[in-house]
């Protein structure tokens, strides 16, 4: 018996899915059902059907037998934001369900049956974000509206706070608000292509901001300056011009408004800069960890290849540990923020800052790295290219250390990587960089077998 749309079951979740969702079971149909935990017994409505009714997606309509674990949710957005998954989970049940979800990952889709270590924690559960990308936009009458984006939808979830970004939210969502409303300006419909505001992003790095206003058409910011000077000490504001119609947050045209563009700030003893599209890592306690356990899986007297390098933190790090390294990195104005580190840092001569494609130029870079050498990769979420991956298994390396924010796209590159035996895994260690979502940072360690 498989279940049929708008039906009412009642099951037990046996385990969780990728997204962190309850897996039930009932007759011949597999149902995933957010927002529940494993052990609980609840009543569900099915929304959905797939594959003649053996797959089914639906929603919790009632806890029947609540699990130990089950907290209540900081946010009244969460169910309603897509921005969370796990906030209805105690945090040790969260550290859980990311240690399985990447074994289950590299088994499932990579063929690598290996122990992951437990997750480290992150010493903040809530108010942790140092970045955050805003939507605006209008709702269904026509009116200016700022949050985030519903679960698998483009419909803005007003918001005027979120609990995982640090407090200045709030004061940021109220600047932007009152700066729309006084000069008249709209969010950006979608379907039409029509109002003047599209985003607000911002990055935070020691108490100094950079905040990018992501517009259709130039607009005057003198209003968004005062309100923003109410607030916010030290920032730099810019303006991105980006009238088309991608999803794509931003575009090539930019204009500073005000202060430099570009923020300064130290990091064991690296003092480097960022702009609005350089990487840093969202969580700033997370980040020292995992950078830390980086520098003492590279150890000393080795040459140290950095690949996805963003603004070259790290790369610094392993050239002042190291004795010499290299990074490449694809954007731009991340290179450049690179070599301004280098320079600042006294770096010149152990580090070299490389601008273009990882497949383009990683086969130089490793002929240029002398003597035993470590290679470590932090890419994007989409992961590596298959052709990196190639490389790297033959690459000669001693040591290959990968970072990732995906067990997906880690699996799949694992699997190329680890082809023909070269390489071994000697550790899985989860970072906790997302506490209260499905997400998580992992670190693998591989060496090169004699």
């Amino acid at each position: 018996m498989n279940v049929e749309k708008n039906g009412l079951y009642e099951g037990e979740a046996e385990a969780l899915g990728s997204n962190g969702e309850g897996i039930i079971k009932y007759g011949g149909t597999t149902a995933f059902v957010p927002f529940c935990i494993t052990g609980e017994r609840v009543r569900f409505k099915v929304l959905k059907t797939a594959e003649n009714g053996k797959i089914a997606y639906g929603k919790v309509e009632e806890i029947l037998t609540p699990s130990l674990n089950r907290v209540e949710p900081v946010c009244p957005l969460f169910k309603t934001c897509g921005g969370c998954d796990l906030q209805h989970m105690d945090y040790g049940a969260q550290l859980d369900f990311k240690r399985t979800l990447v074994e289950n990952a590299l088994k499932k889709l990579g063929g690598i049956y290996v122990r992951a270590e437990s997750v480290v924690p992150s010493d903040m559960q809530l108010r942790y974000r140092n970045k955050l990308a805003l939507p605006i936009g209008v709702n269904s009458a026509g009116e200016t509206v700022l949050g985030f984006y519903a679960r698998r939808s483009h419909r803005i979830v007003p918001a005027e706070d979120c609990f995982i970004q640090c407090e200045w939210i709030k004061n940021l969502i109220h600047s932007v608000k009152t700066y729309a409303k006084e000069c008249g300006l709209r969010g950006y419909d979608e379907v039409a292509g029509t109002g003047e505001l599209r985003q607000i992003a911002v990055r935070e790095i020691g108490g100094k901001f950079i905040i990018a206003l992501v517009v259709t058409r130039a607009v005057d910011v003198k209003v968004l300056l005062r309100e923003l000077g109410k607030y916010f000490k030290d920032f730099t504001l810019l303006i991105n011009l980006n009238n088309s119609r991608s999803n794509v947050i931003f575009s090539k045209e930019w204009r500073l408004c005000y202060g430099d563009g570009y923020l300064e700030a130290e990091e064991c003893g690296i003092v480097y800069r960022a702009g609005a599209e350089t990487f840093v890592q969202v969580n700033d306690g997370m980040r020292t960890k995992l950078y830390s356990r980086v520098l003492a899986e590279a150890g000393q007297g080795v040459t140290a290849v950095d690949l996805y390098s963003g603004g070259g933190l790290l790369t610094a790090m392993l050239a002042k540990q190291c004795g010499r390294a290299f990074g490449v990195e694809a954007v731009p104005e991340a290179v450049r923020c690179a070599d301004v580190l280098a320079k600042n840092n006294g770096l010149q001569d152990k580090m070299t800052n490389i601008c273009g494609r990882v497949e383009d130029n990683l086969s130089a870079v490793l002929q240029a790295a002398q003597g035993k050498k470590v290679v470590v990769c932090d890419p994007p979420r989409k992961g590596m290219d298959a052709a990196v991956c190639r490389k790297l298994k033959d690459c000669g390396a001693d040591k290959l250390i990968l970072i990732s924010c995906n067990p997906a796209t880690l699996a799949r590159d694992l699997k190329i990587i680890l082809e023909g035996g070269e390489y071994k895994i000697t550790s899985v260690t989860p970072f906790d960089m997302f506490p209260q979502t499905r997400h998580v940072e992992t670190l693998v360690c591989l060496e090169r077998g004699e």
